[in-house]
């Protein structure tokens, strides 16, 4: 397989199961997505300034050295939602026949917020990793740039 430049690109095969075969299969929206929507398995109420758990209605067996990154959907804000802690993080070994992907979200708004059953609500990208070994140190042999948030201050 190439890319539009005839560069050699490697796509990797993904497990993955779905609770409701009802339910449409998570693809790619576009030839260039970087990842794929992901689908409320049931309808789900997440209660103003308060917390829900949406499951996506996938379990995946990832390949060795891979893990998954869970984001919102960029119009999930929409709906009044954001993820609560960011982002999420499927690790290589959270692969078994019951462990469903959710997503927490936190409803910012004033009123519950209802997503239904089958709406899409977060995007999956398999990313690959490399462990790193951790060396610790006292200092760095670089200066210092003006702490967090500092870029283009003068």
């Amino acid at each position: 397989m190439t890319n539009d430049k005839g560069e050699s690109t490697k796509k990797i095969t993904l497990r993955m199961k779905l609770f409701d075969k009802k339910l449409p299969i998570p693809e790619y929206k576009s030839e260039g997505a970087a990842a794929v929507d992901l689908y409320a398995r049931v309808e789900t109420k997440i209660p103003a300034k308060g917390i829900g758990y949406i499951p996506l209605n996938i379990a995946l067996q990832l390949p060795e050295n891979h893990w998954a990154l869970i984001s919102a959907r960029s119009s999930l804000h929409k709906r009044g939602l954001m993820i609560a802690n960011g982002i999420g993080v499927g690790d290589y070994d959270y692969r078994g026949p019951n462990d469903e992907y959710l997503v927490a979200v936190y409803n910012f708004t004033d009123t519950e917020v209802v997503i239904e059953k089958a709406e899409r609500v977060a995007q999956l990208i398999v990313m690959s990793r490399e462990p790193v070994e951790i060396v610790l140190a006292d200092d760095f042999d670089a200066p210092n740039r003006g702490g967090f948030g500092s870029t283009g201050k003068i």
